[in-house]
């Protein structure tokens, strides 16, 4: 039996059991519930996160594609435009989406890299889903009751071959009716070929720093359709229309673009028999597009030539040189062609693309440039513009006229502005020495004035002289005459433009001296018969003769094969004629007369109508 005091002990006793198992009970159920919401999320609650995940993931999805079809950038660089002398923006419009250049000449011809490197696609697409993230719709979920509370998003990015890893730091709190979780850490895994196609991508471009491969293909392509080197048998000129040579150019390039292959990838069995197409670039497993268009910003331009013809004389039939006993015409032009090729790397759906500049100057391909130097520095001559000069443009009888104003120094040419009617501009210049400024304006000749130094140089006048449009009516022995003919109009400072008659019709010409020199051809029938030549030369002597200087002859023999003269000098002249603004305002057409030749039946005849032709004049009135 329990005595009363004993009772009062043990009943304090239980009490403080009791205090104990409601402390630790309260305790246990606060260390349960922060082990809930920091390690896992209550089955209420999964579908909600679930969605939330889904988001990101999709947000990922979208960032890598941008980066993909943006040659590895989300961001922009600060977009450059290009120039008359260099076609190449900064970016390429394809299909309204700007891709920037991973290789481009600038405007004012500085070589530029823009190749991004896995580290900042990696911080482009973190600083994408951060904010896009906190945007993500669950609207459905708050109909249902849920509450969603989402901190401040810290993103972590690692592309791996076949899959981005998205580690992303943001609080996010959700809770519904009884149960809660907050989570801050979120491991998400994309499936995405991001990191391969960019490896492949990096490989092929700097296979193209190295080899410069591009330029070859488009060399040889420039080659067999184009006249770059030749000699044709002939005693009449070999005339081209360089908009014509350009423009079966421009899709031979682009087909032949096309045509090339990586090996590895899509490079099938098939293309071994054509391997010229294939490209050796080693460690390229995905398959590989090189595309062109000839409607994408690009420039050819050709030399020598006058306005849009490409003339190559011939040799053989000139005073003194009968001895040669037949008629050829050699010929050789000079090229500078431009365009961009887009580089499309893909697997599957996923296609990582990025565009570079093909670039071919005086036939051969530009120096290939250390891939390691990505950050070229631009030259700043156009940025700085630190003088102040006043430009005045008039027309010959001083009145003023509107034009557009570039300034040219030292190869780079900087646009300063337009000009009104007024005919004045007093704008900011860069500080160059011997520099040009330059004024072109619709309907009249472009003109240029030397300018020793802007530093010093305040005001710039510039006469500009007013082209007229005429129409050429070509007259033979006072009749008119729509066979061929070439008549060149060559100015007192050189320049000259030359038409070919009767497919163009329109000369523009401004005041001047000129000399005004017209060709006829017509059929001929002259057979050359097959020359058999022996032709020496002096070559070094072998053994110790090559160091000691000793030269011996060897002698070859040559055989110009016959051949059939069908087109022939039949008439023409030379005439220096001035000609003044009132004549040539006052007209609309220019007829110049012709005598005739006769047909030659020999290569002598032929001889004998060349040295008569630089005697004859030639009969110029306007109408």
């Amino acid at each position: 039996m329990l005595k009363k005091g004993q009772n009062k002990r043990a009943q304090v006793t239980i009490f403080i059991i009791i205090a104990v198992i409601i402390v630790a009970a309260v305790g246990g159920y606060f260390l349960l519930r922060s082990r809930i919401t920091t390690t896992g999320i209550p089955a209420n609650l999964e579908p909600v996160y679930n969605s939330f995940l889904s988001c990101v993931e999709e947000d990922a999805l979208v960032g890598i594609s941008v980066l993909e079809s943006q040659g590895g950038y989300i961001e922009l660089p600060e977009f450059e435009p290009g120039s008359g002398y260099m076609p190449f923006a900064s970016q390429l419009d394809f299909l309204g989406n700007p891709i920037p250049y991973w290789y481009y000449v600038s405007g004012n011809n500085v070589q530029k890299e823009q190749v991004p490197s896995k580290t900042s696609m990696e911080e482009q697409l973190a600083d994408y889903i951060e904010s896009k993230v906190r945007g993500c719709l669950l609207d459905d979920f708050y109909e249902q009751g849920y509450l969603v509370t989402m901190g401040e998003p810290e993103a972590n990015i690692d592309i791996r071959d076949e899959e981005v890893e998205i580690n992303l730091d943001m609080s996010l709190a959700l809770e519904r009716a009884n149960d809660t979780a907050i989570v801050s850490d979120h491991n998400i895994l994309v499936k995405s070929f991001l990191g391969k196609l960019y490896s492949e991508a990096r490989t092929i471009y700097e296979y193209e720093q190295d080899t410069l491969f591009l330029e070859n293909y488009g060399i040889d392509t420039l080659r067999l359709y184009a006249p770059v080197d030749g000699v044709e048998m002939s005693c009449s000129p070999e005339i081209w229309n360089a908009e014509e040579v350009f423009d079966e150019l421009e899709q031979a390039i682009e087909a032949n673009t096309l045509a090339l292959k990586v090996e590895g990838g899509d490079f099938d069995l098939a293309q071994r028999e054509n391997r010229y197409f294939v490209v050796p670039i080693s460690g390229v497993e995905s398959n590989v597009l090189f595309l062109n268009s000839r409607n994408w910003s690009h420039s050819f331009e050709v030399s020598p030539s006058q306005e849009s013809i490409m003339i190559a004389k011939p040799v053989g039939n000139q005073p003194g040189i009968g001895a040669l006993g037949f008629c050829y015409v050699p010929y050789h032009f000079v090229y500078d062609v431009n365009y961009p090729v887009l580089v499309q790397v893909y697997q599957g759906e996923e296609i990582f693309q990025f565009p570079l500049a093909v670039v071919i100057q005086g036939n051969l391909p530009r120096e290939a440039l250390d891939t390691s130097a990505v950050d070229v520095p631009k030259s700043d001559l156009c940025e700085y513009k630190n003088t102040l000069v006043e430009v005045n443009t008039y027309d010959t009888s001083l009145n003023p006229i509107a034009a557009n104003i570039t300034f040219q120094c030292f190869g780079e040419i900087c646009n300063i502005g337009e000009i009104d009617e007024t005919g004045t501009i007093t704008t900011m210049f860069p500080q160059c020495v011997n520099g040009f400024v330059i004024a072109e304006s619709e309907g009249f000749d472009r003109a240029k004035q030397y300018v020793p130094t802007t530093a010093t140089q305040r005001a710039v006048n510039i006469i500009m002289e007013k082209l007229y449009e005429l129409e050429v009516n070509v007259k033979l022995d006072g009749a008119d005459y729509n066979g061929e003919a070439m008549v060149v109009f060559i100015a007192e400072d050189n320049s000259s433009k030359t038409i070919v008659y009767p497919e163009t019709k329109t000369v523009e010409l401004k005041q001047g001296q000129y000399e005004v020199q017209t060709y006829i051809y017509r059929n001929a029938s002259i057979q050359l018969a097959e020359i058999e030549k022996e032709e020496c030369v002096e070559v070094p002597r072998g053994g110790l003769g090559v160091f000691l200087g000793l030269t011996e002859e060897k002698c070859f023999d040559i055989v110009i094969p016959e051949q059939m003269i069908s087109n022939a000098l039949r008439g023409g002249g030379k005439q220096p004629y001035y000609m003044v603004e009132s004549e040539l305002q006052g007209s609309t057409t220019i007829d110049i007369s012709a005598q005739s030749l006769d047909s030659p039946e020999n290569i002598e005849e032929l001889q004998k109508n060349y040295i008569e032709f630089e005697g004859m004049g030639l009969d110029i009135n306007f109408r």
